[in-house]
């Protein structure tokens, strides 16, 4: 869905999965320490956006996710997971609850598949699924942020920021209210400077949750049965994903990031033991990326992605 922000001034359009939305509005970095301030916001209206209602909600999600909702009180911000019966990773899950509706957003066109899924598991349950794109619309507020949400339809609080649902009709009118716009380039800088993994970037077909740190926020070990459980309890218990997630710094003299997919290689070796995920340029670290790479990768290896040499920092244990 392409964003009526993109008419604001300096706004450049994102691309690829980001299409819709302005990449940035003609200063990065300045957009990026904004954030990092605690002022203005960033159009996430790309994102999808799914509504569940009914008395049985929460119990009901409970029994098909990762975490631990059955429970879940009124505007505590969570997030959780949809396996695969082999417990890789099919769907990530942004939510909050109101006492009425279970708000949550998703990845850029992936609301459809999500609410065909939840369909089909509805059986008796005394539920409502629905996919909200077309109506509402995600702004994320950064950590500090005093903007007014007097519009929104639920907030989602976190440690770094707020997501916040809107009408989609009030998006350009909301706007206004909170303070100069920060395009996905600065916004994307912060969640890899933060270690934060997003579906179809750190993951791909064969991901399960221990490999991008998903265990400590999307995944609760001790609660009931649910699709894929027995990989997860499986793994957990030898501690020994096959892969693991890592931070990169990237060497600031190459004027090039790797993209997306780049095979990572240990500096010195010729076959590739990962691939990055995520990269960036950061208002204070330089380039930046995310690579998920074998677990058996030295954690003290210089990785080279593209030509471009970067030391690790530990996300997931080796």
């Amino acid at each position: 869905m392409k964003s009526p922000l993109l008419a604001l001034p300096g706004a450049v359009p994102a691309e690829g999965p980001d299409e819709g939305v302005a990449a940035h509005y003609g200063d990065l970095f300045r957009e990026q320490r904004a954030l990092a301030a605690g002022r203005g916001f960033t159009d996430l209206s790309h994102r999808g956006v799914i509504t569940v209602t009914g008395p049985d909600r929460l119990s009901w999600l409970h029994l098909l996710l990762t975490q631990h909702v059955s429970e879940l009180p009124p505007q505590r911000a969570t997030e959780a997971l949809v396996l695969s019966p082999n417990g890789h990773v099919e769907h990530a899950l942004y939510l909050v609850d109101d006492g009425e509706t279970t708000w949550i957003h998703v990845e850029p066109g992936g609301a459809p598949a999500l609410v065909k899924y939840l369909e089909s598991m509805k059986f008796w349950n005394r539920v409502e699924v629905a996919d909200a794109t077309e109506r509402y619309a995600v702004v994320f507020l950064p950590a500090g942020s005093t903007a007014p949400v007097e519009r929104a339809a639920a907030v989602r609080e976190l440690p770094w920021g707020r997501d916040v649902f809107l009408p989609r009709a009030e998006l350009a009118a909301a706007a206004e209210e909170f303070g100069p716009a920060a395009g996905v380039w600065a916004y994307e800088a912060l969640r890899v400077e933060g270690h934060r993994p997003r579906l179809g970037f750190e993951t791909d077909h064969r991901t399960i949750p221990h490999e991008v740190d998903w265990l400590d926020s999307a995944v609760h070990l001790q609660k009931g049965c649910y699709r894929g459980q027995e990989t997860v309890a499986r793994v957990h218990n030898l501690g020994r994903p096959p892969r693991r997630l890592v931070f990169l710094h990237l060497d600031g003299t190459e004027e090039k990031l790797p993209a997306h997919g780049t095979e990572v290689r240990v500096q010195g070796q010729e076959r590739p033991v990962g691939f990055v995920t995520s990269s960036a340029r950061h208002h204070e670290l330089g380039p930046i990326a995310l690579a998920l790479v074998k677990r058996n990768t030295p954690v003290d290896a210089v990785l080279l992605a593209d030509g471009v040499p970067g030391t690790q920092d530990v996300i997931v244990p080796a």
